[in-house]
Order: structure tokens, then C-alpha cells, then sequence
């Protein structure tokens, strides 16, 4: 028994011998990491002077094999490979804060303004025809006295944008229940227009017939491919045949138009009332507080003063640890993300674009800093917005 506790001591001050040896190690690496951190600086500006890339890729590449060979194990090699890659992506970071936004492409491309200019001459252009939810939200951010029209296709929301035949344009971005919208990210990324504000709004999603119609008479159900997603259980349970059409109010004008008690639209009370069409059902969305946001893009690289949210994209090549790097620009920062998606790369297999929205002003230095970070270290980089998302509950300021 005494043998047995005279081992255990004797393991116990081996361990603390060890680590007693371990922090006198690691005081010894923060006190090496803080002496490599102000070398890191006097290369910011040396490069501030000289106008020199801070991203060196293919020198970081060799000096990480350089590095690894160092090793005396594979498993080392692979983790003073993975410490230094970590380290390079701090001092790096460390650099951009130090040296700021130097080319001002911010400040040089984009303005900021107190408030959107709307008058009653203002063009706005909306995806649907009149009942539809981008039509509701569309009043709710510019009122009701602003020259408005309307489209069939997303597309020529931006396009009409860019041809300078409207002012803004209204597009629905992300559903609470079903997710982002299809493709508008895509059109954000390939146009020349800007998010410059955006609105959350509820939307309550009903089943509506023709005059007279009952829900035993029902066969088929048309709507936007959100709406039937968001009424994906009720309309299930029924055994309903789902067709999806280019909107939700354009769904309730064709069963209208048809006048057949088989057929019945998701779309809203709204859009029943425009269309001369019995509620069936309202509220058959399955999720209670079912919300969309859409935003309001605009032709003029601009922001409003109390703008609170940035969406950028940019693509990465498939390589490991691309993206952690990326998102360590936001953590070094500060920055707090809301939200992230992708989409795959044409003729680039496994190559991604990333669409990223976070917290921030473009007129703060840990945006600047985080962005100037981003677009150094990564392809194709479009800063799509700096906005404010507004709920539908307070009509926009700007209305007039």
C-alpha cells in the first residue's frame, strides 16, 4: 500500500515537472510570437511604402514546405505546417489593420448619403403583377405615391436597373421557413446594381379558389416555388398536385382566369380580394411567424447613414483551410455574420462562391479592415451592399 502511494507522488511530481517545463515553453513562444508580430509590422510599412501586395501566396507555400521539413515526424510536419498557416493568416491580418483601407477603393466607390432620395417621380420595379408579396413589401418601403411598375422575371428587375429605366428595384432574398431565394444572389453577383436598403415582412400565405369552390373540390395547387415550400405540410397532408409558377399573385390570376373549382392559388388575402377569389383557407403557411426579407437595390453605389448590414461574395479555390481563413477576417474584427451561402462554380468543379452578410458601416475601419482582408485573399470579389433591414411593422422613413 505504502509502495503504491510512494508511485502515485512520484507520478504526480513528474507531471507537474512537465508542466512546470510546458509554460516556461509557451511563455517563451508568446514572448517569440509578440517579437514576430512586430516584425509582421515593419513589413506593413514597408509595403505601405513600396505599395506592395500584403498576400503573398507563393512565398507563404514555400516558407510553409520550408517550415515542415524541419519536422523529425510526419505528424509534426503536418502540425507546425498547420501552426504556421495560422500564424502567416494573424500577421496578415495584423498588416491590414495597420495599414488600413490604403487604395481607397471604399470611400472611392461608394458614398454615403443621409437618406434614399424619393419623390413621386421615383421609378420602382417589382417581380409579379399587382397582389404579389414583392408588390406589399415594395409599399411598405416606399410608400404608396412612387411611380411603380412591374415585371415578369427577377431578371428584369436588374436589367431595367441598369438600362437607367428605374430607380430601384424590389427583390425577395430569404424566407425564415424555406430558405434563400433561387438565383437572386447569382443576379446581385453578375449586375451592376447595389443593395442599398431592405425590409422584413411577414407573409401569410392562404389557399384561395374561384367563387364558390370548397376544399373538397380541390386537385391542383399553383404558387411561387417558396410559397408552396413554406405550405409544404398542409398541402401534403392532401394529396394536392403542386405546379410552381413565376409567382404567387400570378398564380392567383391564372386559376381566376380559368375559372375551374379544381384548381387553387397560395397567395395572399390580398391578392384574393385584387382577383375576386374566395379564402379557402388563410394562414396555411407552416410555420407561425413566416417571414421574407427582401432588399431594394439600386444602380448608384451608395449607403445611408445608419446602414447596419454588408453583403459581399467572392469565390475560393478548393483548397483546405481557404474558407476558415476568410472567416477569421470577421473574428479578428470583431464582426458578427448573420448569414452565409454558396453556390457552386461553372466549369470549376468543387469551386465554390460565398455570399456572406455581417454587421457593419462601411464607414468603420474593422469593416474596412475585414474587407480590404477578404478581398486580398480571394477571387472575384463584389461588395454588393451596405444597407439597413427595416421591419415591415414601421413604414420606411423615406416614404413619402
Amino acid at each position: 500500500m505504502i509502495r503504491k502511494t510512494n508511485e502515485k507522488r512520484r507520478t504526480e511530481v513528474d507531471l507537474n515537472q512537465i508542466r512546470n517545463e510546458i509554460d516556461v515553453v509557451d511563455k517563451q513562444m508568446v514572448e517569440l510570437f509578440q517579437r514576430r508580430m512586430k516584425l509582421a509590422g515593419e513589413v506593413a510599412e514597408s509595403k505601405r511604402a513600396s505599395g506592395k501586395a500584403v498576400y503573398d501566396r507563393q512565398r507563404e507555400l514555400e516558407k510553409l514546405a520550408k517550415l515542415g521539413a524541419l519536422a523529425d515526424s510526419e505528424f509534426n510536419r503536418h502540425s507546425i505546417e498547420e501552426l504556421f498557416l495560422q500564424i502567416m493568416s494573424i500577421s496578415r491580418r495584423y498588416q491590414y489593420n495597420l495599414l488600413g483601407d490604403r487604395e481607397h477603393q471604399i470611400a472611392g466607390e461608394y458614398v454615403e448619403v443621409e437618406r434614399l432620395e424619393i419623390t413621386p417621380n421615383t421609378k420602382v420595379v417589382y417581380q409579379g403583377v399587382p397582389g404579389a408579396f414583392s408588390e406589399q413589401a415594395m409599399i411598405r418601403f416606399f410608400g404608396q405615391k412612387v411611380s411603380s411598375s412591374n415585371v415578369e422575371q427577377f431578371e428584369d428587375i436588374v436589367e431595367m436597373i441598369e438600362q437607367g429605366k428605374a430607380d430601384y428595384g424590389v427583390l425577395p432574398i430569404e424566407n425564415s421557413s424555406a430558405g434563400f431565394v433561387s438565383g437572386i444572389y447569382h443576379l446581385l453577383q453578375e449586375h451592376d446594381v447595389t443593395i442599398v436598403g431592405g425590409i422584413s415582412m411577414e407573409v401569410s400565405q392562404a389557399l384561395l379558389g374561384i367563387k364558390g369552390a370548397k376544399l373538397e373540390d380541390i386537385q391542383t395547387v399553383y404558387s411561387h416555388p417558396q410559397a408552396l415550400m413554406q405550405t409544404k405540410p398542409f398541402l401534403d397532408a392532401r394529396g394536392w398536385k403542386q405546379i410552381s409558377l413565376e409567382n404567387t399573385a400570378v398564380s392567383a390570376k391564372k386559376i381566376q382566369e380559368d375559372g375551374d373549382k379544381t384548381q387553387a392559388a397560395v397567395a395572399s388575402v390580398r391578392a384574393a380580394e385584387l382577383y375576386n377569389l374566395e379564402v379557402l383557407k388563410p394562414a396555411i403557411n407552416s410555420q407561425k411567424h413566416n417571414t421574407t426579407k427582401f432588399v431594394v437595390v439600386s444602380g448608384k453605389k451608395m449607403y445611408t447613414k445608419d446602414a447596419d448590414s454588408i453583403s459581399i461574395s467572392f469565390s475560393l479555390p478548393h483548397e483546405s483551410g481557404s474558407l476558415y481563413n476568410i472567416l477569421g477576417h470577421f473574428i479578428f474584427n470583431g464582426l458578427n455574420m448573420t448569414s452565409i451561402e454558396s453556390e457552386p462554380l461553372e466549369d470549376q468543379q468543387w469551386e465554390y462562391r460565398f455570399f456572406i452578410t455581417f454587421d457593419g458601416n462601411l464607414g468603420d475601419a474593422s469593416v474596412q479592415n475585414a474587407i480590404t482582408g477578404v478581398r486580398s485573399e480571394s477571387s472575384d470579389f463584389k461588395l454588393l451592399g451596405n444597407y439597413r433591414m427595416i421591419s415591415s411593422e414601421n413604414e420606411h422613413k423615406n416614404n413619402i
